[in-house]
C-alpha cells in the first residue's frame, strides 16, 4: 500500500481495528449491547444540579450517567460523553478507578456508547467531572466518527445521513429541536385559540384542495386507485360542514409529485385550519398572534435573524392589495383596464412576456410574481388576488374580478395562504367543474369530481376564514436555514447509485 492512504482504506481499517475490539470486549464481558441501563440523572441535570460547585471541590456523591464518547485525552483517562442534553467529562485515574474499569479503556473508541458510575468533582479549571468507578459498554460503534471539529462537509452526506450530522453539528441537532418546539407551539397556540385538531385521510380516492400533481397508488384488497393527498382541504370543510367544531385545524403531512428545490420537497407539512362565522380579515389578525407565539417562544423575542436580515414577526403586518403593489412597482394600473385584451397590451408595452390566453387576473398576478414578490422582506399580508386563481374564495364587495384572499410573504417567500371560504353550493360546484375542464386540458386525466365534498357543501357550510402556512417554510425562517432540506430530518434524495 502506498504511504497516503486513500480515505476509503483509512475507513476500512478504522472498522476492522472497531471489529477486533468488539471481539476482545465479548470474550471479556459477554454482551456488549445490553438491553437497558439505569441512569440516575442526565447530563443537563447533572450539570444543573452542580451549578455553583467551586473549581477543586469533589463531592462524596455518587451518580450514574451515560452517553456517547465524544473525545479521549491521555489514554482515555479523559472522556468527552454526551447524551442528548450535553455532556460531562469523565476522568479514570489509578487512584479513583479500580483496575477493571481501567482495563476497559484501551478497548473504547470516540463514537461507542458508555454509562459510568462516579464521584462529582468540579477540577481546578472548573470542568465538572465524574471520577470513574465503573464503566460499562453499553454499544460499541463499528464507523469512525466524523472530524471532531469541521463535522460533513459534503452537503449531500449531510442530508443522505442525517445521522451522522446532527452527531458532529451542534447547530443541525439545535434546530431540529427548535423545529419539534415550533410543531408543538402551532398545536398549543391554536387549541388555546379554542381550534379542535382533527386528523383526515393521506390516501384518497379523489385528489384535491390544491392545484397539483399527486403521488399515485394502487389499493390492492379495494382493487382501486389512490392518491397520496395534496391538500387536506375538503375533508376539513367537510368536518365543519359536521358541527364537530366551529374551529378545526390539521398538522398534515402533504405529498405533491413536482420538482425538489431549496424550498420544495415532496414530502412537507402544512397546517390548516378552518373558522366557521369568520373571514380572511380574522384569519389575517390570527397568523400575526401565531407568528409572534412562535418566535418568542424560540427565541425570546419577535425578532429573528435570518441571514444578514433581521426580521420582525411582531404585529400587526404590512397590508397591500395586490393591484395596488403592481401599480406603485410599475404604474399599471389594474382595476382601471377592464378586458383581457387590453390587460395583457399592458403587460407587454410595460416589458413583460405574457402568454396569449392569459386573462387580467393571470397577467396581475404574473406581474406581482415578478416585480413585488421579491421586495417583501420583513412579514407581510399581500391581499385582494384575482379570482381568476382564487376558485375557491368569494369575492370582494364591488369588484367581483378581486376576492378575499391574502397570501403572507416573508424573505419574499409565501408562508401562508388564507380565503373567505367560498360556500356558494351552486357556485362552488360551477367553480370545481371549469377546474376540473382545465385540468383535463393540460393532460391531468386522473382529475376527477369530488362528489362527496360537493354533497357535503349541498348540505350547508356555514362562512368561514380557511388558512394555510407551509410549516417548512416557516420553520426555515425561525431557525436560520437556507435550505428546506435542513428542516426536514430525511429529505427526498435519488438514489445513491444516480
Amino acid at each position: 500500500m502506498t504511504e497516503q492512504k486513500t480515505e476509503t482504506a483509512l475507513s476500512s481499517d478504522a472498522t476492522e481495528v472497531r471489529r477486533q475490539k468488539l471481539a476482545l470486549l465479548r470474550d471479556k464481558i459477554g454482551d456488549v449491547y445490553p438491553a437497558h441501563f439505569h441512569r440516575t440523572m442526565t447530563n443537563a441535570e447533572l450539570a444543573a444540579k452542580y451549578e455553583s460547585l467551586e473549581p477543586d471541590v469533589e463531592t462524596q456523591d455518587i451518580v450514574t450517567v451515560a452517553g456517547r464518547v465524544y473525545s479521549s485525552r491521555n489514554s482515555g483517562m479523559f472522556m468527552d460523553i454526551r447524551d442528548a442534553s450535553g455532556k460531562v467529562q469523565i476522568f479514570s485515574h489509578k487512584d479513583t478507578t479500580p483496575e477493571a474499569a481501567r482495563e476497559m479503556l484501551s478497548m473504547i473508541d470516540i463514537g461507542d456508547i458508555i454509562g459510568v458510575t462516579g464521584v462529582v468533582r468540579r477540577t481546578k479549571r472548573g470542568e465538572l467531572t465524574i471520577n470513574a468507578h465503573e464503566i460499562t459498554m453499553l454499544t460499541k460503534s463499528l464507523l469512525p466518527m466524523p472530524e471532531k471539529w469541521n463535522g460533513i462537509a459534503d452537503v449531500e452526506i449531510r442530508y443522505r445521513k442525517r445521522h451522522l450530522d446532527i452527531l458532529s453539528n451542534d447547530e443541525s441537532k439545535l434546530r431540529f429541536q427548535q423545529r419539534s418546539k415550533i410543531v408543538s407551539g402551532f398545536r398549543h397556540f391554536l387549541e388555546s385559540e379554542g381550534f379542535l385538531e382533527v386528523e383526515t385521510p393521506m390516501l384518497q380516492t379523489v385528489y384535491g384542495g390544491a392545484t397539483a400533481d399527486p403521488f399515485k397508488t394502487f389499493h390492492n384488497t379495494l382493487k382501486m386507485d389512490m392518491y397520496l393527498r395534496i391538500a387536506p382541504e375538503l375533508f376539513l370543510k367537510r368536518t365543519l360542514v359536521s358541527g364537530l367544531s366551529d374551529k378545526v385545524f390539521e398538522i398534515n403531512r402533504n405529498f405533491r409529485n413536482e420538482g425538489v428545490s431549496t424550498r420544495h420537497n415532496p414530502e412537507f407539512t402544512m397546517m390548516e385550519c378552518y373558522w366557521a362565522y369568520a373571514d380572511y380579515e380574522d384569519m389575517m389578525a390570527l397568523v400575526e398572534r401565531l407568528f409572534e407565539h412562535l418566535a418568542t417562544s424560540v427565541h425570546g423575542t419577535t425578532d429573528v435573524v435570518f441571514g444578514d436580515k433581521t426580521l420582525s414577526f411582531k404585529g400587526p403586518f404590512k397590508r397591500v392589495p395586490m393591484p395596488d403593489a403592481v401599480k406603485e412597482a410599475t404604474g399599471i394600473d389594474f382595476l382601471s383596464i377592464k378586458t383581457d385584451e387590453e390587460a395583457r397590451a399592458a403587460a407587454k408595452a410595460a416589458g413583460f412576456e405574457v402568454e396569449k390566453d392569459w386573462t387580467w387576473g393571470e397577467c396581475l398576478a404574473f406581474i406581482f410574481e415578478e416585480k413585488v414578490e421579491g421586495t417583501l422582506i420583513q412579514p407581510s399580508h399581500v391581499t385582494h388576488f384575482p379570482k381568476d386563481i382564487s376558485p375557491f374564495a368569494k369575492e370582494v364587495p364591488g369588484e367581483p374580478r378581486l376576492v378575499e384572499r391574502f397570501e403572507t410573504y416573508c424573505n419574499a417567500w409565501e408562508v401562508g395562504n388564507a380565503f373567505s371560504e367560498l360556500n356558494d353550493p351552486e357556485e362552488q360546484r360551477r367553480r370545481m367543474e371549469e377546474q376540473l375542464e382545465q385540468a383535463h386540458a393540460r393532460g391531468e386525466k386522473d382529475k376527477q369530481l369530488d362528489d362527496e365534498f360537493l354533497d357535503a357543501i349541498d348540505q350547508g357550510m356555514p362562512p368561514a376564514g380557511g388558512l394555510g402556512i407551509g410549516v417548512d417554510r416557516l420553520i426555515m425562517l425561525l431557525t436560520n436555514a437556507p435550505s428546506i432540506r435542513d428542516v426536514i430530518l430525511f429529505p427526498a434524495r435519488r438514489n445513491k447509485a444516480d
